[in-house]
């Protein structure tokens, strides 16, 4: 059995103070995929280089407190990537890839639009960047699972207040639309949708800070495990932790059929 999390950290040293290493240490994951580490390398202790023993690579963002993606691998990879050949985006830290063989699995951190129009028109650039690169990745013949925080909530389910929220972003038609593409047009599967086709309220994973929205529940769904078909397939069981709170998400785990074969492991 394969098992990925994916997790939004808000920030890494943060979600270590909320105890994020005692519960990964339970997990037995083979692969972890985090964002927004919100720390540069001289910022890291020797627990997070290096977390429950887990090989890590990182990709931090040029500006100090901001963005960043990492992955925490069991299996050494055969190679990493951590660019995306952008001079906009990848001085934000928001793409890396590890390969094993035919499956490569990318942590992706794709940005938010809330904060400005400035902002979301990064947003859309971003994604005009982002979905074609994934098509050629995925028509290499390569098996892949991209992990990560999309900031978009796909469909009404994926958020409790969809009726007030169909002007914001994350949850606007262009936003919504490029989701569908993705998944109708160029073949990737939503994997916990897969699991859960029906689930509402205890699909969400990111729940604001302001107000009582944890507390009462008032989440979206933004983090993603989006998968081509054969991998997808082989998906057993996803879930979302709640018990404990390491950051405004939560972690995404999910069980693939499959292992790693010993000629990808080092």
């Amino acid at each position: 059995m394969l098992r990925i999390i994916t997790l939004n950290l808000n920030g890494i040293r943060s979600a270590w103070r909320r105890g994020l290493l005692p519960w990964l240490d339970r997990q037995n994951a083979d692969i972890v995929c985090v964002q927004e580490l919100r720390a540069h390398a001289a910022d890291l202790d020797e627990q997070m280089q290096a977390p429950a023993g887990l090989h890590a690579y990182y990709c931090h963002a040029g500006r100090k407190g901001y963005s960043g993606v990492g992955l925490w691998c069991r299996t050494k990879p055969d190679q990493v990537v951590d660019h995306l050949g952008s001079a906009e985006f990848d001085p934000e830290g928001r793409y890396l890839r590890a390969d094993f063989g035919r499956l490569s699995v990318v942590s992706l951190y794709q940005p938010s639009g809330s904060s400005s129009d400035e902002r979301q028109q990064a947003k859309y650039r971003f994604m005009a960047l982002i979905g074609p690169h994934l098509k050629r990745l995925a028509d290499s013949g390569r098996e892949i699972i991209v992990c990560g925080d999309w900031n978009i909530a796909h469909q009404e389910i994926d958020l409790r207040n969809w009726r007030s929220n169909r002007g914001n972003s994350g949850f606007l038609p262009e936003e919504r639309a490029w989701v569908s593409g993705l998944l109708n047009e160029d073949g990737w599967c939503d994997v916990y949708r897969r699991l859960h086709p029906e689930a509402t309220g205890e699909s969400y994973t990111w729940w604001s800070n302001r107000g009582q929205a944890w507390a009462k529940n008032v989440g979206w769904r933004l983090d993603y495990q989006l998968a081509t078909a054969d991998i997808a397939g082989r998906a057993r069981r996803a879930a979302i932790y709640r018990q404990e709170r390491f950051s405004d998400h939560a972690p995404l785990t999910i069980d693939y059929d499959c292992t790693l074969t010993s000629s990808d492991k080092h």
